[in-house]
């Protein structure tokens, strides 16, 4: 027999908790957040993270149950070839992998674009150099030092989501700033709460769930996570709460604060003066609210890429160790890291930021739009693997009591978080479509894709002549005692 490779079990329920979170609440909550509220205005801004929060909620106890049943690296794509079908499992794994690998790329470009509010002058690249390796040797000196800098840097973020939340509702009720209470008057100015309707609400419905993504980064580490069975259990609780709370509760505090009119919110994405965060700090007397919000900008912006390379990596790793791809994937350091699938997704990350520079332009925009929608296949896989898994538990005749964490709401938990994500996908750009406001090269390339995913599963299906797996066939035996 050939040898084992493992990786190194030390990351604690606090690790896994903040990796999930640091992955999560990033850019997309400091800086875009105002845009939804633009969009749907604040009742539908409300109202789409309620519904989204439940799609979270279900698709993380899905998760939670089959990885603290078989925790192994690279979960829920492990878990879509033992309950669902091989080639199922091979797409999951290669789309997700690109997802996260790209999501480095993005990232690093732009942590320099933002120094460049205090440093003009100097380079982007110099600076998405630095933090490019700086993201590089935390995840290859070890998973510990990994989760601790993880830890930290997810810390800080959430510090600051706090510190807003209790400035906002200061200065709703007027106890901080010039304006005095402020009332409803912004949550029913001009058509809201709930603006431009049905079509408002469903696009920015879509927008909604990708700043949710990440929450399954919990399940990537499963496989190095200490006593997984209680530290996953107890991670995936702690997860789900606090980002439904900081996600609604910001939301309702920017509602009150700014008008949804506001046309800095609809370039809420570009620039570190527009966040949302920085016009409350502002207004509450904040001198410096711009500097200090960059700076947490900067925090967010080097723990996601630091959450997306460990991602790639391990999914490169268990893609590897499955042999699914070359075997040498899975070799790993003295450290315990798959020092390889770190330095290979890492250059990938590199060559996909030099295509973007020298003329290329073209290819990254097309290879962006490739995974821009693997986080919504990859939570619609972890609910049909969960499906089919209790299913299969329950043919097989296994006592649900023998479960180490349990999902509720089976089976519609898991078959209404496949139904929402469907319309998430499909919503944004059919409606796009209908109101004249895209064009069909857009929606070509929106969804171009889900046109890769399903050319790997139909090659791969075609090549190995691969079956859906029976649910009396699933393989049900556990990674660990």
């Amino acid at each position: 027999m050939g040898k084992t490779y493992q990786l190194k079990r030390d990351l604690k329920t606090r690790h896994l908790t903040m990796m999930a979170l640091g992955g999560t609440i990033g850019t997309g909550l400091f800086l875009a957040s105002g845009n939804v509220i633009h969009t749907a205005g604040p009742g539908g801004a409300v109202l789409g993270y309620l519904v989204v929060a439940i799609l979270v909620y279900f698709v993380m106890t899905s998760l939670g149950e089959m990885a603290t049943f078989s925790p192994v690296t690279g979960s829920f794509c492990e878990y879509s070839s033992k309950y669902v079908d091989k080639a199922f499992g091979f797409s999951m794994s290669w789309n997700y992998w690109l997802n996260w690998v790209l999501v480095v790329a993005s990232e690093v470009i732009a942590a320099g674009l933002v120094m460049q509010f205090w440093f003009p002058t100097i380079s982007v690249w110099f600076w998405s150099s630095l933090f490019f390796i700086l993201i590089l040797i935390l995840n290859l000196v070890g998973v510990k030092l990994y989760g601790e800098a993880e830890y930290w840097l997810s810390f800080i973020k959430l510090s600051v989501v706090v510190i807003f939340l209790i400035v906002g509702a200061l200065a709703i009720f007027g106890l901080v700033g010039h304006h005095g209470p402020v009332g409803f008057k912004n949550i029913t100015l001009g058509d809201a709460p709930f603006h431009a309707g049905w079509s408002g609400f469903v696009t920015a419905f879509f927008v909604i769930g990708y700043t949710f993504q990440g929450t399954e980064l919990v399940g990537i580490a499963a496989g190095e996570a200490h006593a997984p069975k209680s530290s996953i259990s107890k991670a995936v609780k702690r997860i789900f709460w606090r980002i439904f709370l900081f996600y609604i509760l910001t939301i309702i505090v920017i509602s009150f604060l700014i008008p949804y009119t506001s046309d800095l919110l609809v370039n809420s994405n570009s620039k570190v003066t527009e966040s949302p965060f920085t016009m409350v700090f502002a207004s509450a007397g904040f001198k410096y609210a711009a500097s200090i919000m960059n700076l947490v900008i900067i925090t967010a912006i080097i723990s996601t890429a630091n959450a997306s390379l460990y991602t790639a990596s391990r999914v490169l790793w268990h893609i590897g160790n499955i042999k699914e791809g070359p075997r040498f994937l899975r070799k790993t350091s003295l450290a315990g890291v798959p020092i390889l699938s770190i330095l290979i997704s890492a250059l990938f990350a590199v060559l996909c930021v030099i295509s973007s520079v020298i003329g290329s332009g073209a290819v990254f925009t097309w290879l962006l739009n490739v995974i821009s929608l693997a986080g919504y296949i990859a939570w619609f896989g972890i609910c049909l693997s969960h499906y089919r898994f209790r299913k299969a538990y329950l043919l097989q005749q296994r006592d649900l009591q023998d479960l180490h964490y349990r999902a509720a709401w089976f089976p519609f938990a898991p078959l209404f978080a496949m139904t929402l994500i469907v319309i998430i996908i499909i919503g944004q750009e059919v409606i796009a479509l209908i109101n004249h406001t895209a064009s069909w090269s857009q929606f070509i390339a929106t969804y171009i894709g889900l046109v890769v995913f399903f050319l790997l599963f139909f090659i791969y299906k075609w090549s190995k002549k691969t079956k859906l797996i029976k649910l009396q066939h699933c393989n049900l035996k556990t990674s660990i005692d």
